[in-house]
């Protein structure tokens, strides 16, 4: 490969790989199983399926940290995605 092949290359990889690791917000009182475990760190499709099971059982979550009442959903987990967890409360 040539040397300006090989720039672009380190180009187009420098572009997409960073907009492959963003995480973005998420309300995890109203995001869907899928939603919660493609946006949070660390937080698979079965932590997500028990995020929503709890928010079924128990109604929604008042703060990021109530997460730590679903097994699997420990502190490292809350602080690694503090800035993408949404509580929102529902309108009435």
């Amino acid at each position: 490969m040539n040397r300006s092949k090989q720039v672009l290359l380190s180009i187009a990889c420098a572009c997409l790989f960073p907009l492959a690791s963003f995480a973005g917000p998420v309300d995890v009182n109203t995001a869907t199983a899928e939603t919660i475990s493609a946006e949070l760190k660390g937080v698979g499709m079965t932590k997500a399926q028990a995020i929503v099971e709890y928010r079924k059982a128990h109604g929604p979550f008042k703060t990021p940290a109530d997460l730590m009442q679903v097994k699997g959903i420990g502190v490292r987990t809350i602080e690694i995605n503090a800035e993408n967890i949404l509580v929102k409360t529902a309108a009435k």
